[in-house]
């Protein structure tokens, strides 16, 4: 289901970074980034994931390189989900982060959605509670590669 949107008014926080929504991101750029920001980059992950978004938001510094990336999924209708949350190792802890999920809410609020909802680990609690206002919630969760075949973890 494509989504049209209209120029979001999202007001402006002062960042060193550009912020914007579907920024085109190549796979070798999101490559550099993953491993910038310590994790493990798959080759054609960004490509395959892409085509199942709402959108998502790309950072870029004014030389134009990506220092943030987050990505919205949604399910079509009311809800939407903040996935892969990442900031360039050297770029971290200047408000790029939050910046990426303010904007990422306002466009996923235009498309219509009603919630955003976000997973983290416990050391990233700060960071989605406090600097990104999400609130507290109870979820649960089945790690699938564990699953037997009776669908027990």
């Amino acid at each position: 289901m494509a989504v049209a949107f209209a120029e979001v008014e999202i007001g402006f926080v002062p960042t060193s970074t550009d912020h914007r929504w579907r920024d085109p991101i190549a796979d070798e750029e999101m490559l550099d980034l993953v491993l910038s920001h310590g994790g493990h980059p798959s080759s054609g992950w960004w490509p395959r994931v892409r085509e199942h978004s709402l959108g998502w938001v790309g950072a870029r510094d004014h030389d134009g390189l990506l220092v943030g990336f987050v990505n919205v999924a949604w399910d079509g209708g009311d809800h939407a989900f903040l996935l892969d949350t990442k900031t360039r190792g050297s770029h971290q802890h200047r408000g790029i982060g939050s910046e990426l999920v303010r904007v990422a809410a306002a466009y996923a609020a235009a498309a219509g959605c009603e919630w955003l909802f976000v997973d983290f680990r416990a050391e990233l609690a700060p960071f989605y509670l406090d600097a990104c206002g999400f609130a507290r919630t109870e979820a649960g969760l089945i790690h699938l590669t564990v699953v037997d075949r009776t669908g027990r973890a």
